[in-house]
């Protein structure tokens, strides 16, 4: 099963980033393969949202359920499409100089014996391209 786990400090603070990774309605705007979301119900701290992605002939639809513990962490659980299992999580700590450090992790493993081999060949590099996306953004909206 793939997996992959970044930090980064960035230059923004807590509750910036925090807010910037919250906003799944604006994913597709700027990160790659994102093709469109959907926030399907909001409950306190949680939401359901709808994500489809596209990689060169594949398009799926996937979706998870999204703990908001504002401003420290999201937490994302895989609830229904193409994958047996996917987790992620981004952890947001403050420095004494109001900082954002990031902590990310990101697991899964696809249905499919297809897509995983098809992923799994680029799947470094396509994580390596998701997280500079946030950086980009984070630079947009708050650089």
């Amino acid at each position: 099963m793939p997996s992959h786990a970044e930090k980064k400090m960035l230059p923004y603070s807590q509750s910036q980033i925090y807010d910037m990774v919250a906003d799944v309605v604006a994913y597709p705007d700027f990160l790659p393969w994102c093709i469109a979301t959907r926030i399907r119900s909001v409950d306190d701290n949680q939401l359901v949202a709808d994500m489809v992605i596209g990689f060169k002939m594949f398009r799926e639809q996937f979706t998870s359920r999204v703990e908001l513990n504002e401003p420290r962490s999201i937490e994302v659980k895989y609830e229904n499409g193409p994958f047996k299992y996917l987790k992620n999580k981004w952890v947001f700590e403050s420095d004494e100089n109001g900082n954002c450090l990031v902590d990310f992790s990101v697991e899964f493993e696809f249905r499919s014996q297809i897509l995983e081999i098809a992923i799994g060949k680029i799947f470094t590099e396509a994580v390596h391209r998701m997280v500079s996306a946030f950086e980009k953004r984070a630079d947009t909206l708050y650089g």
